[in-house]
């Protein structure tokens, strides 16, 4: 079981890093008016979207594969469901994330580099709600 939690931990700890990096991206195209930069831009963000999705299919097989040992069975695992429920809501944020880059891609973006600058903190927040769920098991 340590082996599945210590790789579950590196996959979602990859995953994180791309989702982190990824709307940063998206920052600097939104303010892009260079034609070359902005291609240049558009292949770094496809290439860490591949990437970071492909760090996303192990990570969460790899914690649906430590659930098989008993997690979340029995009272007092409530923080389990609550960040299975957040794992959710960050699963929704990556395809978030592809269908802003098809958008950039069809030169369809409408939003402001501001919103993006928000749109970032999302994984931040996602992340600090489920180390904290499962470090204290609050409920």
């Amino acid at each position: 079981m340590l082996w599945i939690k210590s790789l579950h931990l590196v996959f979602v700890m990859s995953w994180f890093a791309g989702l982190f990096y990824l709307p940063r991206i998206f920052v600097n195209l939104a303010m892009e008016t260079d034609a070359t930069a902005t291609t240049r831009l558009l292949t770094m963000a496809r290439k860490l979207y591949r990437f970071t999705t492909m760090l996303a299919i192990p990570a969460v097989l790899f914690g649906a594969w430590l659930l098989t040992y008993g997690f979340g069975r029995g009272p007092g695992n409530g923080w389990l469901h609550a960040k299975l429920a957040l794992v959710v809501l960050l699963i929704g944020y990556h395809h978030a994330c592809g269908s802003l880059l098809k958008k950039f891609e069809h030169g369809q973006n409408r939003r402001s580099h501001r919103w993006f600058r928000w749109f970032n903190e999302v994984p931040v927040l996602l992340l600090l709600a489920i180390v904290i769920l499962v470090v204290v098991k609050p409920f």
